[in-house]
């Protein structure tokens, strides 16, 4: 579970950092640019000292194996491994750039609260493919868990108050529940099919596609970058990268059912926690309570 803790540590850094960026009105490509900058030469680094910077000699020779690891469930060998990591990864990396935009957008006008957590539930993408294609069943016990999970979520996100807002700013809301979603099943499509120790290379791959549009992007924008800018984009760029890497460790020890409502869950306490000794917001009644159902659904869902 130590995987999933650090998961959590880094993936909670991300929102507070975001949050802190929108308050203070920075440039957003800018900010997104310079993470992914620091995101994929980290993933370089561990890649090169893994010595897995050596292509294949024949790319499509290789398809077959992938063919077959779909049909049998097996894992892929090396060189296989290693053209997964690539195809995977790129369709990754979109994914992440478009995730981290509209992550920051509904920060800035739904709250980091909201955004946090309909961004998390976007879990159940993942949890919902690995139970229909891979048959990844919790226990019973664990199931409760799940349910408490997705109901304290719900719980969170919901605002008597701000009903007519919601309703109108509900498009930016499905759209990070649906791309962070598709995001988050990339790592478990990735992990189900290659060799862990590939996981360098889809990283890299990852965070270079997301760089190389996010730079596109910015220099479109034509907008003026500050210093600010690039030293926060730095500062997400580090948890962002170990996010990943932290949750693909995970996923080889725990159940896709239980690792991701805990990844979940244990992401949103935290982010409230931040926000409340950092931002000085105090947690409503409301928040309290599903921040004691969130702790009581990991306990359940941590039985293996």
């Amino acid at each position: 579970m130590i995987y999933l803790f650090l998961a959590v540590i880094c993936s909670s850094s991300i929102v507070l950092i975001l949050k802190f960026s929108e308050s203070r009105n920075l440039n957003r490509l800018a900010v997104t640019t310079a993470n992914y900058v620091v995101a994929f030469l980290a993933s370089f680094f561990f890649m090169i000292n893994n010595d897995q910077l050596r292509l294949p000699e024949n790319i499509f020779d290789l398809v077959p194996d992938i063919s077959n690891s779909f049909s049998t469930g097996a894992s892929l060998p090396h060189e296989s491994s290693f053209l997964w990591a690539i195809l995977v990864g790129v369709f990754g990396g979109i994914l992440y750039f478009c995730g981290f935009i509209v992550i920051q957008k509904s920060i800035r006008d739904n709250g980091a609260g909201i955004t946090g957590a309909v961004s998390k539930i976007g879990i159940f993408i993942p949890m919902t493919f690995s139970i229909i294609f891979w048959k990844e069943y919790p226990s019973e016990i664990q199931w409760i868990g799940i349910v408490l999970a997705f109901g304290a979520i719900i719980f969170a996100s919901y605002s008597p108050s701000q009903t007519k807002e919601l309703k109108y700013l509900r498009k930016s809301l499905i759209l990070v529940f649906i791309v962070v979603g598709f995001a988050e099943f990339s790592n478990k499509f990735f992990q189900k099919y290659a060799l862990i120790e590939y996981k360098s290379v889809f990283l890299f791959t990852v965070f270079f596609t997301a760089f190389l549009i996010s730079a596109v992007f910015t220099y479109l924008n034509n907008k003026k970058i500050s210093r600010m800018d690039i030293l926060t984009g730095i500062m997400v760029g580090i948890p962002n990268m170990f996010t990943s890497f932290f949750i693909i460790s995970a996923l080889k020890e725990v159940k896709t059912t239980v690792a991701f409502p805990v990844y979940s869950a244990g992401s949103i306490i935290i982010i409230n926690l931040g926000s409340y000794l950092i931002f000085k917001e105090k947690l409503s009644k409301k928040d309290l309570y599903a921040t004691g159902i969130i702790i009581l659904a990991i306990s359940l869902m941590s039985f293996q």
